[in-house]
């Protein structure tokens, strides 16, 4: 059966500018590539140039009036995250739109960050709680939208208080979903913190559902030489439009999130298919590891403690 076309409007964002996490490949690579075909003035922070000059290219390729530009930016450093806090700092351009979107899954063994924190919260979570604390002056002047991209992962997942570097039984799973539930607190925090200081940002959440990306695909640096049998069972559904999205359809969320006009914030937006995992792309209820103001608060405060970052609330 044919798969149904699935897509969205992304209103004109002349005079915009954007940012966009893990913009050098898969989801990101869509999401810099609509939102500079819409006008948009996209930066696409990197860990690897090569990656990033092509993903530049392509972009331009297919919209030659597309105004990108790459930076660098290692989220598993938090001297990266400081450093390019003052490329743009010293650029002194206000940033409209944050797609928090780069992130890293399940590595077969525990790895850590140059910080020493568990790879994925460090990168997932503290990397972007970071980059947002060292940015805030520039959201703040451009009355930023900040998206926020968890997972289907969080549905379930839990903060593991009592060990959040996973030292003493580290499990890939429970760690990447951990570190997508703290994405989510974190977003949702910030646009309470942002009501209540008038910061004049708003912060929503979005998921992609699940799509053939390359967070499961082979990447040796994660340990992980071949595909998992996940991905290659994923792949071939999706090639037959059977329940899971396409590379193409899973960044829609987060392009609705962060660009539609109509998007709320404090809302989590995902697709509506079954599952939650394709289909065109809705709002959907909060999932409850997501409802604590408690935790939202706790994990800020950690956050800001472990990261060495302070957001001024003046």
């Amino acid at each position: 059966m044919p798969r149904r076309p699935v897509d969205i409007t992304v209103p004109d964002l002349s005079g915009k500018r954007a940012l966009v996490t893990g913009a050098s490949d898969g989801m990101g690579a869509v999401m810099a590539a609509r939102l500079a075909a819409a006008g948009a003035e996209v930066i696409m922070p990197v860990r690897n140039p090569r990656k990033g000059e092509a993903a530049v290219a392509r972009i331009r390729q297919r919209h030659p009036d597309a105004t990108v530009s790459l930076r660098s930016l290692d989220l598993s450093s938090l001297a990266s995250v400081a450093a390019l806090g003052r490329t743009l700092g010293e650029e002194g351009e206000p940033i409209h739109l944050l797609v928090n979107n780069a992130g890293v899954m399940t590595p077969p063994q525990r790895q850590t960050t140059a910080d020493g924190f568990e790879l994925q919260f460090g990168t997932n979570h503290l990397g972007h709680f970071a980059l947002v604390g060292r940015i805030l002056p520039l959201l703040r002047a451009g009355h930023a939208r900040v998206t926020s991209q968890i997972s289907v992962a969080a549905r379930r997942g839990t903060i593991n208080w009592d060990d959040l570097n996973w030292e003493h039984s580290y499990d890939g799973e429970r760690a990447y979903s951990q570190s997508k539930v703290a994405v989510g607190l974190f977003g949702l925090e910030l646009d309470r913190r942002s009501k209540t200081h008038g910061w004049g940002i708003t912060s929503n959440l979005s998921h992609p559902g699940v799509a053939p990306t390359n967070l499961l695909a082979a990447r040796p640096e994660l340990g992980r030489d071949r595909d998992t049998p996940r991905v290659r069972l994923i792949r071939a559904l999706s090639a037959r439009g059977i329940l899971f999205g396409t590379v193409d359809t899973a960044p829609l969320p987060a392009l609705m999130a962060a660009a539609d006009p109509a998007a709320e914030a404090g809302r989590l937006y995902g697709p509506s298919g079954p599952g939650h995992l394709g289909g065109p792309p809705a709002e959907h209820k909060l999932y409850p590891p997501l409802r604590s103001t408690a935790d939202a608060a706790r994990i800020w405060e950690i956050s800001e403690q472990l990261t060495d970052t302070a957001y001024a609330t003046t």
